[in-house]
């Protein structure tokens, strides 16, 4: 018997010699259950038994290969037939198989670590990034970047509208509405309801300044707008279409590469507008000393809105403050595109 199953038995011839010093001399190995016997060639007589786990080979890879019986013995045994060398080598590899290894279960480990640190580093990450560079921008970065945005949407919406009389009447609504911070962008074409940019940019189509007969209804308009960008997150929605490439840059050197704005103004022209919580657009038709009913006709004539909107309206008793505007300039603005 062999100490491999394949093998009923196994033998080949081999050279020998048991010191360094001594003459090799011809003997036939044979392969047993756990030793390697080697014998005389001519009378068969045993010369040595190596223990198979023990067989150290000295020159790997090479032929014919050489073994000796352990790091100190001086025996030296050559074998050129490749059956009883791969023998040997099978009986070492099964041997260190079932070998403990006291450091593979942590490498494992280690490796299923660092797969997850990576796997939540790459979904982490770029939100991450992008959160924190959209929140550290400041308001003339984020301007400057709507006003890019914009520069791509008007392929589709053609270039705002900007008569001077209309120009300054709606520079004059903007304040009165948004505060410093604001602009109000008025588009002639592509755009079917109010959107928003960054940079505190509202977005107006040109049939909502053209058609209305109240200014108060535009106002109406603007300032649901402008809830819902303060409500989103329109930086952080424009660095997601830009790409954490073109964000890194950002971050680091203050510019956005302009070809990563590319293709966001079809973005922003397919967005639905969402419905606005109706107690702060009131708060902010108060703020801005504006009505709210010609608003709520307009947006919801026989629903609960304009139930809520008359009803909650802040001048519904007492007249505005100060009229919107005035009766010139909203026949300016009305003109803003025919400019």
């Amino acid at each position: 018997m062999t100490a491999l199953k394949e093998y009923q038995r196994l033998e080949c011839t081999g050279l020998w010699r048991d010191t360094p010093d001594a003459q090799r001399r011809e003997v036939i190995v044979a392969f047993g259950d756990a030793t390697l016997v080697i014998s005389d060639a001519r009378n068969t007589r045993a010369l040595a038994h190596w223990s198979l786990p023990a067989i150290i080979r000295l020159n790997p890879g090479e032929q014919p290969a050489i073994f000796t019986p352990g790091t100190d013995a001086g025996e030296e045994l050559e074998i050129e037939d490749e059956t009883m060398v791969a023998a040997i080598a099978k009986v070492h590899a099964l041997i260190e198989a079932r070998r403990p290894h006291p450091g593979r279960l942590r490498t494992v480990l280690l490796g299923i670590v660092l797969a997850l640190v990576i796997a939540l580093g790459l979904f982490w990450m770029p939100r991450t990034v992008i959160e924190h560079t959209s929140a550290a921008l400041p308001h003339v970065k984020r301007q400057e970047i709507g006003l890019a945005a914009l520069a791509d949407m008007t392929r589709l919406t053609g270039l705002a509208c900007d008569a001077p009389e209309g120009r300054a009447a709606l520079a004059r609504l903007s304040t009165r509405l948004l505060g410093p911070g604001g602009r109000i962008v008025v588009l002639p074409e592509g755009l079917d309801a109010t959107a928003h940019l960054p940079g505190g940019l509202i977005l107006v189509p040109r049939r909502a300044v053209e058609e209305e007969t109240n200014p108060d209804i535009l106002a109406g308009r603007i300032l649901a707008e402008d809830l819902r960008r303060q409500a989103g997150t329109p930086m952080a929605d424009l660095l997601r279409h830009a790409g954490l490439r073109a964000t890194l840059r950002l971050l680091t050197t203050g510019d956005l590469p302009g070809e990563s704005v590319s293709g966001y103004g079809e973005t922003v022209l397919a967005v639905t507008p969402r419905p606005v919580d109706l107690a702060k657009l009131v708060g902010r038709f108060k703020a801005a000393g504006v009505s709210s009913t010609a608003y709520a006709y307009s947006v919801d004539p026989s629903g609960e809105a304009v139930l809520a909107l008359i009803e909650t309206d802040p001048f519904r008793t007492t007249p505005a403050p100060e009229p919107l505007l005035s009766d010139s300039d909203w026949v300016a603005l009305q003109g803003i595109c025919d400019g």
